[in-house]
């Protein structure tokens, strides 16, 4: 036991998802059994994050990891988890939306806001729920890989009638078991009393890992995990949003700065990275580092050539592009790490077009932000934060790129009509994260110096707006607080007004008996 607690090395670790692809051929044959479905057992030999979910959550026990796979895998051609769509789902939880993602907590993880009041037990509609809740988390996986997700249970308005043991059970189960590297916490919103026995149980049901991700919030403290911007109005937060279907609710990637009204003279005055063609591009395919043959660049810009971006050194190869760096962008203080590079090389037969969105639009200048990739040909991007801007955990990018035919003019006109007309399935779309390098304070941090933060330009007109709105919410608390004082007040006035006026009516009673005998 005390080996499988001591931590593993690469390389360790690589021998034991070896041995545990091969427990699980020699124990379920799953190749030629039919056990699992075909697109799991191919996930199951080729990806080796996959293997190592199950093996970091079984502490590196690889007996333990193989039954977690047998048990999981089962599950999803059970449930038939990859042929889940939302046009198979029933309408009316969509239309609920009792799930939905929305926001980040602190440390960057997507939140999952589950509302407890809108569901009802039913055993009826307990497999449907079960297929609504993997089609939540089937997204997530395959939009942001790698990520962590915070889940937010809202408990505010519920009671035990919303409360469903059962499908409780399998919220757990597909945290510890199907989707076991999947929760980093989750947040338990004004619990109310009548549910702790409720919530006693379930807590029986968490391992000792689950147990010190839960954390217990009410609305005077649940900032201590979710920024006042990420959270809505009844919570205390400035966040508006109110759920309603269709279409479902997406993440909020937008055009980047290089994109907006009135950037196109500054994109035209600083030199843009040519297309390279394929003889100039050697990726070396078996190590995730790509090597480019950049083509000349004008004189204009011995600046940027002074200070080079951050290079790539991870790959991702997706149906259309081979995309690096694979996962995430990683930005510092320094003026290098302040620019990072994305490289997208063209594997198919045809002309493919691309473009780059972010959340935070503001932050970031994406150069160029669209264009074509010729067959074989190559691109370098440039993202670079703007101003004093700093990155944030909660940053994500999005690169989305289609295939078009041969002959199709690149045009910006025509490009755009392009995107508007092509269907949705024929689209790749590959999400980036940002990571915050060590040392640099995210930007949702506030700094001591407040006199810097007020004259540092935009950003410190962006912190003074954010504890304006901090000082707001917490106005708006302390009058909610104010006002059920005055409520409370009214309620005991009225209390004794009665409980005198029938002491009143006892005393009277009593004398005008006692005077008629």
């Amino acid at each position: 036991m005390a080996q499988a607690d001591m931590p593993e090395t690469p390389e360790s670790m690589q021998k034991k998802i070896e041995e545990t692809r091969e427990r699980v051929r020699l124990e379920y044959d799953p190749e030629n059994s039919g056990r699992y479905e075909r697109v799991d057992v191919q996930r199951l030999l080729e990806d080796d994050g996959f293997v190592a979910g199950y093996l970091e959550s079984k502490r590196c026990v690889v007996g333990d990891a193989v039954k977690m796979i047998d048990e999981s895998l089962q599950w999803r051609k059970e449930l038939r988890v990859n042929d889940i769509t939302e046009d198979s789902l029933q309408r009316s939880f969509l239309e609920a939306g009792m799930h939905y993602f929305r926001g980040y907590d602190k440390e960057g993880h997507k939140l999952f806001w589950f509302r407890l009041k809108i569901q009802a037990k039913d055993g009826r509609t307990l497999q449907e729920k079960k297929r609504y809740l993997a089609f939540w988390l089937e997204r997530f996986v395959r939009h942001e890989p790698d990520s962590l997700l915070t889940t937010v249970f809202d408990m505010s308005e519920s009671g035990l009638g919303n409360v469903d043991m059962d499908f409780l059970r399998f919220l757990i189960n597909c945290f510890q078991v199907y989707y076991p590297r999947l929760l980093a916490k989750i947040i338990i919103f004004e619990l109310p009393w009548i549910m702790n026995a409720a919530w006693k149980i379930v807590k029986s049901w968490l391992g000792p890992d689950a147990i010190d991700k839960l954390k217990f919030v009410s609305r005077s403290d649940v900032q201590t995990y979710i920024e006042v911007e990420q959270l809505p109005l009844h919570m205390g937060g400035t966040d508006a949003f109110e759920y309603s279907y269709p279409p479902l609710p997406e993440d909020d990637f937008q055009p980047s700065m290089s994109e907006s009204p009135g950037q196109e003279e500054a994109d035209e005055q600083e030199p843009r990275l040519r297309t390279v063609h394929h003889e100039c591009v050697s990726v070396l395919l078996s190590a995730p580092t790509c090597h480019v043959c950049l083509a000349e660049e004008g004189d204009g810009d011995s600046a940027s050539r002074a200070r080079p971006a951050r290079r790539p050194t991870t790959t991702f190869t997706g149906s259309l592009l081979r995309l690096s760096p694979a996962w995430e962008l990683c930005f510092g203080q320094s003026e290098s790490d302040r620019r990072c590079v994305i490289l997208l090389e063209n594997i198919t037969k045809n002309p493919v077009t691309y473009k780059v969105r972010t959340t935070a639009p503001d932050k970031y200048r994406v150069k160029p932000s669209s264009g074509v990739l010729e067959l074989g040909s190559s691109m370098e991007i440039m993202v670079s934060l703007h101003g004093v801007s700093q990155a944030s955990p909660r940053d994500r990018f999005l690169v989305m790129a289609a295939e078009m035919e041969k002959g199709v003019a690149g045009d910006n006109q025509d490009l755009a009509q392009f995107w508007k007309e092509i269907p949705k399935t024929q689209v790749m779309e590959h999400r980036l994260q940002c990571q915050v390098l060590q040392g640099v304070k995210p930007a949702h941090i506030q700094t001591n110096n407040h006199h810097t933060d007020l004259t540092n330009g935009a950003g410190g007109q962006q912190d003074t707006h954010t504890m304006l709105l901090k000082l707001l919410a917490g106005s708006r608390r302390l009058e909610q607080k104010v006002d059920r004082c005055l409520w409370t007040e009214n309620v005991l006035i009225v209390l004794v007004t009665v409980l005198t006026a029938i002491l009143s009516c006892c005393l009277f009673t009593q004398h005008t008996g006692l005077g008629l005998f």
